[in-house]
């Protein structure tokens, strides 16, 4: 797909790999929407691409299909979404306190598994209606898994969980939507310099890059929206999950 004038969708786009993925496709020449609940942030960073904020919990299937609405009254209805909205508080199942709390593993699964099914079967209603574009494509949708959806740690039950699903996600939905030229890919990153990790001592995130074999650094962000490009770019990427780490195998713990 040629990205130049296409509309895009991008959850979570407040900071992070989402804001970098808004970033990138703005440069490429799409016209991008962000959603997000953070709003003084995603704002920022929409007016920073000139481009759209509606601020919505992607859980909310009535909040999201009114953020949609909204985008599409700006920019036409969206042939890319990237879902980058998520969550990931680390907590043992039987940690010290006794059992994890129920509502604190459905909240994970809420926020990361559901919400990107949310947003995604509501923006694909829409996307399938559109003309197609040259070889059928109508549109992709790009998913943001993790490593720990193979690798989890202890303490990563619910996030593992949750990024697990997006990835068994992954080729049924690409499969439903073939038949409407709608391609479904997903992203497992690895260990990223994001904002939560920003916040770690110096001397713990050299720790962490140095687990890594090649390239020995902490992701960027950047190397995310790349990807991003690339899968909306190449149409014969569908149904897959690309990991994204430097060929990092997480230990136990």
């Amino acid at each position: 797909m040629d990205i130049r004038g296409q509309a895009a969708i991008v959850t979570g786009g407040a900071s992070g790999l989402g804001a970098q993925t808004a970033r990138a496709l703005r440069e490429q020449g799409a016209h991008v929407t962000l959603l997000d609940r953070d709003g003084e942030r995603a704002a920022e960073v929409a007016r920073e691409i000139d481009g759209f904020f509606a601020r919505c919990d992607v859980t909310d299937p009535d909040g999201v299909a009114a953020a949609l609405e909204a985008a599409a009254r700006r920019h036409g209805p969206a042939r890319i979404l990237v879902n980058c909205a998520g969550i990931g508080t680390p907590r043992r199942m039987l940690g010290r306190d006794g059992p994890m709390p129920l509502d604190a593993f459905e909240r994970i699964v809420r926020v990361n598994l559901i919400g990107t099914f949310n947003v995604t079967r509501l923006a694909t209603a829409a996307m399938t209606g559109l003309e197609p574009l040259d070889a059928g494509e109508r549109g992709v949708v790009v998913f943001t898994a993790s490593i720990a959806a193979f690798d989890g740690q202890i303490g990563q039950a619910a996030y593992a969980a949750s990024k697990g699903g997006i990835v068994a996600l992954t080729l049924p939905l690409a499969r439903e939507l073939a038949q409407f030229g709608v391609r479904v890919m997903t992203i497992a990153p690895g260990v990223f310099e994001t904002p939560l990790l920003g916040e770690l001592p110096d001397d713990v995130k050299e720790s962490l890059a140095s687990s890594i074999p090649f390239p020995r650094r902490l992701g960027s962000p950047a190397d995310y929206a790349d990807l991003v490009l690339t899968i909306c770019r190449n149409g014969y990427l569908n149904g897959e999950t690309i990991r994204l780490d430097g060929a990092l195998r997480m230990s136990p713990r």
